[in-house]
């Protein structure tokens, strides 16, 4: 199994992604957010946003892309 060299972190969006969410106007829920992803075709749950909040998770492209869409910022800020 591939072992993450990076502080046994797997993403480098994961904290950006817990301010974006909090500082959502609604300041969404994990469950909002994965919902709103739903919606837009990325299956998701609860508890998948909550292990990338806390970089346990890798966070595929087209993810990254529909975090961008809901949040309003660039891939780069992301990231």
């Amino acid at each position: 199994m591939f072992k993450n060299k990076n502080n046994d972190k797997n993403n480098l969006c994961g904290n950006k992604i817990r301010a974006l969410r909090l500082a959502y106007p609604t300041r969404l829920s994990q469950r909002a957010l994965a919902d709103k992803l739903q919606l837009i075709g990325i299956d998701v749950d609860k508890n998948a946003i909550q292990r990338i909040e806390c970089g346990k998770r890798f966070v595929t492209d087209i993810e990254l892309k529909a975090f961008s869409e809901i949040f309003g910022v660039t891939l780069d800020e992301l990231i």
